[in-house]
């Protein structure tokens, strides 16, 4: 009686020290402080769910909470994959026409309401799934072409049969494409060789695992309650302004064993000595918000009320950056630097199907060769890029296979007595006397530039302002947000805008994916469809790497720039900052949810206020 009278007792002064905030363990250690990781988004996300996204911003975060059964290592130079979920790296037939993953058993999905109070184990099964999403039109998925241009043995066939009898996708029907083998195991079988198939499986924010349950409990909602087996959980969203992220207690034992480049640096090698064996991850919390103008995130990184920043803002590295070294004043802070080429691109694209700059008769072609032609790179590297890019020769960028350093295009090419030439031959001349070219027919010509509201949006449009004034072409610029823009250019209706385009993986296909006719809706914005083109990026897709897979994607480099759906501008560099308490960081492009591998030295770190 005496033992129950104490630990009443002993319970209620616990409780009465809590409500009055006083420590209960005034005896004890104190509670390690929170590890909260802040930065912040240049552009909003759009929601997080796989079979719907196709934005960076809404990959990253999903990257971090569903999970591919592969994934790239983080530190790991050349760039390779290793098992995520998978027990084993996947068996892969000699034609590369059949894959076979079989599943770590004991991995269980974050706790969600759909589950009715269980621990839910990932299986097989729920990859055949996810997989299936992609094929369901309710969904509109983005990345379908991707699938499709495997060709999965009977998936597209299933996703026309039930479309042309109005019926929902039947994720039940079995198809010979995606056999389910036991519990844990599953195969693929694919139509044609895909040698580079296996990529896919390295980005949870495409194939990650989705339980169905989930999906048939939220059902449109969906994009705003992703429920995965990665390490985080969404613990909090307001929509384009704050994402919060919290470790998922229901993570599986996973240590950092990363190992460090030769060639990394000694601070970096040394942190990477102190991580080896933590379980991962460190942090408890990543809290992003969204801040579109540079100078304002540029600032909450400098005032320390972000712990990193993603992406210094180009207008700033003359200041942050000088000849491309760390600023005097922030070397002596302890800020880090990490500097890196992403697999990337920036272009401008034409509509192929709008009536003033589309088409692929001469005279539609000699315009917008004429556009790009007036467009000086160098200017807008030196002004708008601060230097922080090289110009574009062709869609495919440093980083993937089929990029060639010395490939040289038109595409770069800055002349306006020949941009001029161009449209005088072909009719593009001033017939009504107002100082500006019309259409061969007479009509007006004005272009319609779409953009976003933003401060390097506005320095880009005074730059094509400028540059279509030299050749006397008038242009006017529409101006909306990121995901606005995004919904408008996949229904077709834009008739030019300006986008970067990221590789998810070490591969110029993801790049000529752009031009690709049936890709018109999903990555390719321009719908640029042209047979010649097609059956060059299919015959390169199914090559294995090598002389003929790289002439085969050449000669579809200069079919873009010879018809021109796409203006591209730059190949950019990037330089990403971290305050000292950040430990651990480094940049793998093909890895988004970096937070796993990264520390925070909450002793270091200012107290938040």
């Amino acid at each position: 009686m005496r033992a129950r009278v104490n630990k009443a007792l002993s319970a209620l002064i616990v409780g009465l020290m809590l409500a009055s905030g006083l420590p209960a363990a005034a005896q004890g250690d104190a509670a390690p402080a929170t590890k909260t990781l802040r930065y912040a988004f240049l552009i909003a996300e759009t929601g997080f769910d796989p079979a719907q996204i196709t934005d960076l911003y809404s990959r990253t975060v999903a990257s971090g909470i569903f999970e591919a059964p592969l994934q790239f290592e983080y530190l790991a130079r050349p760039f390779r994959m290793k098992p995520a979920t998978a027990a084993e790296m996947p068996e892969i037939s000699p034609d590369f026409k059949t894959f076979t993953f079989k599943i770590k058993p004991g991995i269980y999905f974050s706790d969600d309401p759909a589950f009715k109070g269980r621990k839910r184990e990932l299986v097989a099964a729920d990859y055949i799934y996810s997989l299936k999403r992609h094929y369901d039109p309710q969904w509109k998925s983005g990345n379908l072409y991707i699938l499709e241009s495997a060709k999965i043995l009977g998936l597209s066939e299933l996703r026309k049969e039930l479309m042309a009898a109005k019926k929902p996708f039947d994720y039940d029907r079995e198809v010979e494409g995606l056999k389910l083998i036991d519990r844990y195991t599953f195969q693929i079988k694919l139509g044609e060789p895909t040698p580079r198939f296996l990529y896919n499986f390295a980005d949870g924010s495409f194939t990650g695992a989705v339980a169905r349950e989930v999906v048939e409990m939220y059902g449109d909602k969906i994009m705003a309650h992703p429920v995965g087996t990665g390490a985080w959980r969404l613990a909090d969203w307001r929509r384009s302004s704050r994402i919060v992220l919290e470790k998922n207690p229901n993570y599986r034992d996973e240590f950092y064993d990363e190992q460090v480049p030769d060639d990394a640096p000694a601070a970096i090698k040394a942190q990477v000595a102190q991580l080896k064996g933590r379980k991962l991850p460190m942090l408890d919390r990543v809290e992003i918000s969204i801040i579109e103008e540079a100078q304002p995130r540029w600032l909450s990184f400098l005032n320390k009320q972000g712990d990193m920043l993603d992406q210094l803002p180009a207008e700033f590295a003359t200041i942050a950056i000088p000849n491309n070294k760390l600023a005097p004043n922030l070397a002596k802070q302890g800020i880090q630097m990490v500097r890196y080429p992403r697999a990337d691109v920036s272009v401008s694209y034409f509509g192929m199907e709008n009536p003033v700059v589309g088409g692929y008769t001469p005279d539609k072609v000699a315009l917008r060769r004429a556009i790009s032609l007036a467009i000086d790179l160098d200017k807008e590297i030196r002004i708008l890029r601060r230097g922080q890019a090289i110009p574009g020769q062709s869609v495919i960028s440093p980083g993937a296979w089929g990029y060639e350093s010395g490939f040289k295009s038109e595409m770069s090419d800055y002349d306006l007595e020949r941009a001029r030439a161009l449209l005088d031959t072909f009719g593009y001349v001033d017939k009504d006397g107002d100082g500006w070219r019309d259409l061969p027919d007479g009509s007006p010509l004005l272009l319609t530039y779409h953009t976003q509201p933003d401060q390097v949006s506005r320095q880009s449009n005074e730059l094509w302002r400028k540059n279509m004034d030299a050749i006397k072409i008038k242009i006017e610029f529409k101006t909306a947000k990121w995901p606005e823009n995004l919904k408008s250019s996949r229904a077709g209706k834009l008739m030019m805008w300006g986008v970067g385009w990221s590789a998810g993986a070490p591969d110029g296909d993801t790049f000529l994916a752009l031009g690709y006719g049936p890709n018109k809706g999903q990555a390719n914005h321009a719908r640029f469809d042209l047979p010649a083109f097609n059956g060059l990026y299919e015959k390169q897709r199914a090559l294995p790497d090598g002389p003929e897979r790289l002439q085969a994607m050449t000669e579809a480099k200069k079919l873009m720039v010879a018809y021109m759906p796409y203006k591209v501008h730059a190949h950019r560099t990037f330089t990403d900052m971290a305050h000292p308490w950040v430990k651990g960081y480094q940049r793998n492009i093909f890895m988004r949810d970096f937070w796993r591998f990264v520390d925070i030295d909450t002793a270091a770190q200012p107290k938040q206020q």
